[in-house]
């Protein structure tokens, strides 16, 4: 078990920089997320706190100590990397306990613990087979069962589901969130999916260019995305974000978005500094744009509503995703899989005010 903690890590290669001052501290047996797009830094970081990389600028400390100089092996990090790295001559069994006889293990102890870790991820029929005879799946057991049989004071996963299918993705993400609930381990996992990373994370950093842009809960992230990068990726689909101006008159604060949409934003506390004229990009998540079919429902407290038209359904089986033209402004929509629609439909569509969000046009970052 291992608290990890970085401390204004810079990467370069050569004169270019690709991970800028990150600074970060990983709480004993947290699961922390780091996701982003391609090239973003995040794989970089990992490797560099596995000591795969080196390290700039800054210091990593794994267990209160200083690892900057110290080697892979003794840093107390198994790392599982996504295209497995099994030994193609070696059997299951011998692929998990490699390491454990390369430093000096009894065969007793070697025994016990491939057993285990088998049990845990169970594989224990798999032993005597080789790589080629395993499935991707069955594969990236192996690979975290080596990493288990370590007993290592934090897991380092990198992008170990991008090479399986989706239904694969699915199990193999609730067998990693039951090994980490099994071992209590320390998990540093880097993924470019982000609802990979919302189901696994209790903390995610979400990156961009080699900088973090939010660390939070899933949940916060969803909620309050600090500028509109981060809440454009996370959620699926993503926030609609719209480019608006704001406008205050005696009936309070309202973001135009076109000629015929004026949405009126709830005074609060961070309404008072909103100015009128002021230049915003405006969000709001699908699930809030609620579609009104043939008077499903009235309007309810805190909503505001207004016709459209749906222009594109995309059923999904649970839910549809709607995309509408609502007084000439673009907007995704969701609702129940089981309701009948048809594209071209005009209907009214409920807005809840309370999920507004106001980012500022040229920081983009969120202001309300």
């Amino acid at each position: 078990m291992a608290q990890v903690i970085l401390e204004n890590v810079v990467k370069r290669f050569g004169k270019t920089e690709v991970v800028h001052g990150v600074d970060l501290i990983i709480a004993d047996r947290e699961f922390l997320v780091l996701v982003g797009p391609s090239g973003c830094g995040k794989s970089t970081l990992l490797r560099m706190i596995a000591g795969l990389e080196e390290i700039s600028e800054g210091r990593i400390l794994i267990d209160g100590k200083v690892v900057n100089d110290v080697a892979p092996k003794d840093r107390g990090c198994a790392m599982v990397f996504q295209n497995y790295a099994l030994y193609p001559h070696m059997n299951v069994y011998k692929n998990m306990s490699f390491g454990l006889t390369i430093k000096g293990f009894s065969k007793p102890d070697i025994e016990a613990r491939v057993q285990e870790a088998a049990k845990i991820l169970g594989i224990g029929e798999l032993l005597a087979r080789k790589p080629h005879e395993l499935s991707g799946g069955q594969r990236q057991r192996v690979a975290m069962g080596r990493a288990i049989v370590r007993n290592p004071s934090a897991f380092l996963f990198d992008e170990p589901l991008s090479n399986l299918d989706a239904k694969l993705r699915n199990t193999m993400r609730t067998e990693i969130k039951l090994l980490h609930q099994k071992v209590r381990t320390t998990i540093i996992y880097v993924t470019h999916d982000q609802v990979e990373a919302m189901t696994l994370a209790d903390r995610i950093v979400v990156m961009r260019g080699g900088k973090v842009e939010q660390i939070g809960t899933p949940i916060d992230l969803f909620e309050n995305p600090a500028n509109t990068f981060v809440a454009g990726f996370i959620g699926s689909p993503p926030m609609n974000l719209l480019d608006g101006q704001l406008q205050r008159t005696n009936d309070g604060i309202h973001v135009i978005l076109s000629e015929g949409l004026h949405i009126p934003i709830p005074e609060k506390d961070q309404a008072s500094s909103l100015s009128d004229g002021q230049k915003v990009v405006f969000g709001i998540r699908t699930e809030s744009v609620k579609p009104l079919f043939n008077g499903s429902r009235p309007p309810q407290a805190g909503e505001w509503t207004t016709g459209g038209k749906i222009e594109v359904v995309e059923p999904l089986g649970g839910e549809t995703h709607l995309h509408t033209d609502i007084l000439g402004v673009k907007f995704t929509a969701k609702c129940d899989g089981r309701q009948r629609i048809h594209a071209g439909t005009d209907i009214p569509f409920a807005f809840r005010l309370d999920a507004i969000h106001l980012f500022d046009a040229e920081t983009r970052q969120a202001i309300y």
